[in-house]
């Protein structure tokens, strides 16, 4: 995950969805208290999280996932399936547990963070998925697709990658930003941003953390074997 610079860039509007109240209470408190980040609202279950993030139309949404009515994985996805321009999403948990990465990603989500992390590093990364990246952790989705069978590279769905798009997907999926992306590849940042768009909507990926998920499942990227 790269660094953000929170006092260049317009405060993230943020929705805190969690169904125990004194948890939400100090997410709240404790992140409205770092800097680039306002708290518009709170949310108890997933779907109030869906009614409040359609009322208040924050850029970034903390979801919980363990939740009542709905959960935060079911919410997620009918949020970003069904709202116009929807905002990005955080999975938050207590429990690691790769099958909720999983399920996190095949939703939708753009990261996924534990509650036991620091509040400034669960705040960066809510800065960082606003800004349109991805928090990306290379070992969890490395275990999470480890198990399963990898079909060749030609299983890749959509139009033929390039070979410097592929090379721009093996550097997303250890986790690389689009800046950092550039300085590996020696080009310019608004390149590597070009590249990583065109391989997304070949891959007719949701975001950068799906993107990887489908080059690992693909086989084009193998777990424990790095990029280049």
């Amino acid at each position: 995950m790269s660094g953000s610079d929170p006092g260049t860039a317009a405060p993230v509007s943020l929705l805190i969805a969690d169904d125990d109240a004194v948890t939400r209470s100090g997410l709240r408190t404790l992140l409205a208290a770092q800097p680039g980040i306002t708290v518009a609202g709170e949310a108890a279950d997933g779907v109030e999280a869906v009614e409040r993030a359609l009322l208040l139309r924050p850029d970034v949404v903390l979801m919980d996932v363990r939740m009542p009515r709905r959960n935060g994985i079911e919410a997620t996805r009918h949020l970003l399936a069904e709202t116009p321009e929807p905002p990005k999403v955080v999975m938050i948990t207590t429990f690691e547990n790769d099958d909720y990465v999983t399920a996190a990603l095949s939703a939708g989500a753009s990261g996924f963070v534990l509650k036991r992390l620091p509040v400034r590093q669960i705040a960066e990364a809510v800065r960082v998925v606003a800004a349109g990246e991805a928090i990306l952790f290379p070992a969890a989705l490395r275990r999470m697709v480890a198990a399963r069978p990898l079909a060749s590279p030609q299983a890749l769905p959509g139009a033929a990658l390039t070979g410097r798009e592929e090379e721009v997907l093996r550097l997303m999926a250890t986790g690389l930003s689009n800046p950092e992306i550039a300085e590996t590849l020696t080009v310019s940042p608004e390149t590597a941003k070009t590249h990583v768009g065109n391989v997304l909507t070949k891959l007719g990926a949701q975001n950068r953390t799906h993107a990887v998920v489908i080059a690992y499942e693909s086989g084009l990227v193998v777990p424990g074997v790095a990029a280049g």
